[in-house]
């Protein structure tokens, strides 16, 4: 962030107030000042003070702070005036107004994440793209990833910056606050790079998240993309590979789309023809009529890829008594497990099944 931006808009403020307005930044220098004379003092517990304030006005040594926007859950810059009284609060919040439009008037124009940020939100038309990636000196061409950290129990605002601490190049990788729970990693990746090492970069996310922070994360992976204009296909595509893991593989916490398989296609589907199809499958009796134990005995026989001895092993039963049960179960439903066209329905019907209930249909 350049300190002429700043500096520039406290010195059209000096006309109209005597009091010292300024900024400083996340070490306590100050950056701006209608009085030059305090630029480049150090006010290291200023920052402590504005810390603790989380985003509310401060008074500390005769003077009233107030953070401005930011991304993480430190603030970056902060303004402040002279005086600690209800004027100087009211100077401060009007400085902190002005100073967060040319903030983000010099973001827009110059930084590279809110550009980013900007793409994969749909916020930027196609051609646009073209013109502010060559303005920003930003490379187009280059495989890339997406990656959606989403906090699922509790909401900590300190997730974005243990992100940083793992990808602190901003030039080149891009963490990005989406909302209260989601943060996005915009990695760069070598030539070549392949899923497998996707799931790596993820998995040190994950470990160092419950490291730091003891919350639990479910993280979507996009797919790979070669050109900056497909970041935002690729962001929702993680989004997706966390809706849809909560749906059909709701105890892995890392997903990625490219794995989602026919689940991502049930997804897609609307419930009313979902309804239909559970219904057309199951025309002796609905699949409601299956008790527990069956849906138990039924999933492992599919574990085990339809191998009658190796899942009545894993059942610690007899296979007379496995066969026996996929017997019942055929008359059941019509569908006999043992054949593979049949055991393909079945699984698709499950997957229907449990889509529904996501969505609240249990009939």
């Amino acid at each position: 962030m350049s300190s002429r931006i700043f500096q520039s808009v406290v010195l059209q403020m000096k006309d109209s107030t005597e009091r010292a307005i300024g900024v400083i930044d996340s070490e306590g220098t100050v950056v701006a000042c209608n009085e030059l004379s305090c630029i480049g003092e150090h006010w290291p517990g200023a920052v402590e003070a504005v810390n603790r304030g989380e985003g509310d006005a401060v008074r500390f040594d005769g003077r009233t702070f107030k953070a401005l926007a930011g991304w993480g859950a430190q603030f970056d810059y902060a303004a402040f005036v002279k005086g600690e009284d209800s004027e100087a609060q009211m100077l401060c919040a009007m400085a902190t107004v002005a100073l967060n439009g040319a903030k983000t008037y010099y973001e827009e124009k110059h930084d590279k994440a809110t550009f980013v940020k900007n793409i994969i939100s749909d916020n930027i038309l196609l051609g646009d793209i073209y013109v502010r990636a060559k303005e920003l000196h930003f490379v187009s061409e280059a495989p890339r990833a997406v990656f959606l950290i989403r906090q699922v129990e509790t909401s900590d605002p300190a997730l974005i910056d243990v992100v940083h601490t793992l990808f602190p190049d901003k030039q080149v990788d891009f963490v990005l606050s989406i909302s209260e729970t989601d943060v996005a990693l915009i990695k760069q990746l070598s030539e070549g790079a392949e899923p497998r090492e996707l799931y790596k970069i993820a998995k040190q996310i994950e470990e160092k998240i419950t490291e730091e922070l003891h919350v639990r994360v479910v993280i979507g992976i996009g797919t790979i993309v070669g050109h900056i204009r497909e970041l935002a296909r690729a962001y929702k595509e993680a989004g997706i590979a966390i809706d849809v893991g909560r749906v059909f593989d709701t105890e892995k916490s890392i997903i990625n789309y490219e794995n989602l398989g026919i689940g991502r296609l049930i997804y897609q589907l609307p419930t009313t023809l979902c309804e239909m199809f559970l219904q057309e499958v199951f025309k002796k009796n609905p699949i409601d009529a299956l008790d527990q134990e069956t849906l138990f005995t039924i999933n492992k026989f599919f574990e085990n890829n339809l191998n009658v001895s190796e899942t009545a092993r894993k059942l610690f039963v007899h296979r007379n008594t496995l066969v026996y049960r996929l017997e019942k179960i055929k008359k059941l439903t019509g569908l006999d497990l043992r054949e593979f066209d049949d055991a393909i329905t079945f699984k698709v019907a499950l997957m229907v099944k449990k889509y529904l209930i996501s969505r609240g249909i249990d009939n």
